[in-house]
């Protein structure tokens, strides 16, 4: 038998009333935003996209930077004043603003300005520079340790192909150029000889070397170099030394082409770099974006659909007869007489009795968020 109000409690609603339909749109409220914490979950952003977003653009703007630099190198040096060693340098020089030539390519051969290096291990073998390097190689991941380098340098100059040009260009600080490749004129490998019991506990602790890498690389005389830098007219002195304003100084046995062929080549691949890791920047950030849209929409629904189950209450109740007030909070929301006993899974809501739960239609769906109902569990109340 249903319940019906009383003659007492007809007219106008009692406090006690209203405060009896308050818990129960309350309950009903709570059951439709809490008891489906997929909905809520899903459209937060994790800690692991946060983490993915922030250090990709990290990247990104840390790639982006150096592509940017190494774009600004090779474009200053397509734009370098190729100069020649001639006999008019001096004169050219002498006529130029400041007596210098800002950023300047020159193409020569080493030449010695006193005193020479000797090789320390090939025969009639001198240089200007000089780098001996010791390595220790180990086993592990074939790694290598450099335990010892020592470079040797002597004054030298650039001078023309001609040799019955005797204009020279001095080189200064030839330490700090950038691209320094040095000819390898001696390398050699020595094993490491050990006890039985340094290569046990040498093998246990991972640090088991291999042996002793010895190295000898110069900047032979009579080699061909070219040099990009600040080209001045000291007195009577040509130098060629660092640039200012922040422009990279280069020296190296490779031609000019070649060196403004790698710079660019090196700008590309920073600019992929941060091609690819903006790109991951920008999906994460999208994908962010369109779960906070679904979360957005997901609210906006089930607003939607807890206004549209009040109004089905309250007409059922309406064709039935029943008072607002009669009805409890825990009461099935189809029949509104029986008590609520399922769970309905996935969604998780708790709203119908056993006997309403057959009588839905097949395919069986959740009278609230109209999702299909995958299985049912008992629910005791003690």
């Amino acid at each position: 038998m249903l319940p019906t109000q009383s003659k007492g409690q007809s007219g106008s609603k009692s406090g006690h009333e209203r405060s009896r339909e308050e818990r129960m749109e309350c309950s009903v409220s709570v059951v439709l935003n809490e008891s489906d914490p997929r909905m809520e979950s899903s459209g937060k952003s994790s800690v692991a996209e946060m983490v993915v977003l922030a250090t990709s653009s990290a990247l990104t703007a840390v790639f982006y930077s150096i592509y940017r630099s190494r774009a600004k190198a090779a474009t200053r040096l397509k734009e370098a004043k190729k100069v020649s060693i001639d006999q008019d340098l001096k004169a050219i020089l002498s006529e130029t603003p400041g007596r210098c030539i800002p950023y300047a390519v020159i193409e020569g051969l080493v030449r010695s300005v006193k005193d020479t290096l000797n090789s320390q291990f090939v025969d009639d073998c001198k240089g200007v520079i000089e780098r001996l390097t010791l390595k220790e190689e180990k086993m592990v991941n074939s790694t290598e340790k450099v335990i010892h380098q020592r470079t040797n340098t002597v004054p030298f100059a650039l001078g023309s192909y001609d040799e019955n040009i005797s204009t020279t260009v001095r080189v200064m600080r030839p330490l700090d150029a950038a691209e320094l490749d040095l000819e390898t004129t001696y390398e050699n490998f020595h094993p490491t000889n050990q006890s039985l019991f340094n290569f046990v506990s040498q093998f246990i602790s991972g640090e088991q070397p291999k042996g002793i890498h010895e190295l000898e690389e110069m900047l032979r005389l009579g080699d061909s170099v070219t040099g990009v830098g600040e080209l001045v007219l000291d007195n009577d002195l040509i130098k060629l030394q660092p640039p200012k304003q922040g422009f990279c100084y280069f020296l190296t046995r490779q031609n000019y082409e070649f060196l403004l062929r790698k710079q660019v080549n090196a700008g590309k691949v920073w600019r992929i770099l941060s091609y690819v890791f903006g790109l991951a920047a920008c999906t994460t950030l999208l994908y962010m974006l369109w779960k906070w849209y679904v979360r957005c929409r997901e609210s906006k629904k089930r607003r939607r659909v807890m206004e549209e189950f009040k109004e089905q209450q309250k007409r059922l109740m309406r064709e039935l007869q029943i008072e607002e007030s009669s009805v409890l909070p825990t009461s099935c929301v189809v029949c509104l007489s029986r008590e609520r006993s399922l769970v309905f899974l996935e969604c998780g809501h708790v709203c119908a009795c056993g006997p309403c739960h057959k009588a839905l239609p097949e395919p069986k769906k959740c009278p609230i968020c109209r999702v299909t109902i995958d299985r049912v569990v008992p629910l005791y109340n003690s």
